[in-house]
């Protein structure tokens, strides 16, 4: 896997953000807080992005892409809107081989597979939990560890 210092992708994010936040501010408080839990990261207008920015030099952006469409996906009311999305992740996301495949267990994917011909705003909380846990345990410790947190820090 690519270093974050050295991935050309994230220093362009990374200028973009700092002529942003110059605008709106990135204080020293707000960065603190995305140290206490990855929701706090998440909840986090900038937190997110930046998160986002990180796994993409990683090429691990697969499990953030999900859990967001996830969060996208439990505003939806029409059940039509419901079933033609609930495919869609499942053929991107949740299937073996799928373009952006998650790291799931077989269980949860034949659980999906069923609950996508009826779906409701819920069939994805499995696999959503299993992939907030794995970025919980992997990709935000190595995030709040990595030169781009720390240069965020020095910045402000």
């Amino acid at each position: 896997m690519p270093r974050l210092d050295k991935s050309p992708h994230w220093g362009s994010k990374i200028s973009n953000m700092n002529r942003k936040r110059k605008k709106e501010r990135l204080c020293f408080e707000e960065l603190s807080q995305w140290s206490h839990s990855l929701e706090r990261l998440l909840a986090s207008k900038y937190g997110l992005k930046i998160f986002q920015a990180f796994l993409k030099s990683e090429y691990s952006d697969e499990n953030i892409e999900f859990w967001l469409i996830c969060e996208e996906f439990k505003k939806i009311k029409c059940s039509c809107t419901m079933l033609s999305r609930a495919r869609k992740i499942f053929k991107h996301y949740i299937q073996p081989e799928a373009p952006k495949e998650i790291n799931i267990d077989q269980g949860t994917r034949q659980t999906i597979q069923q609950n996508i011909e009826e779906p409701v705003v819920t069939c994805f909380d499995a696999a959503q939990k299993i992939v907030f846990g794995l970025m919980e345990k992997d990709s935000y410790p190595r995030f709040l560890k990595s030169n781009a947190y720390r240069a965020l820090f020095d910045a402000t």
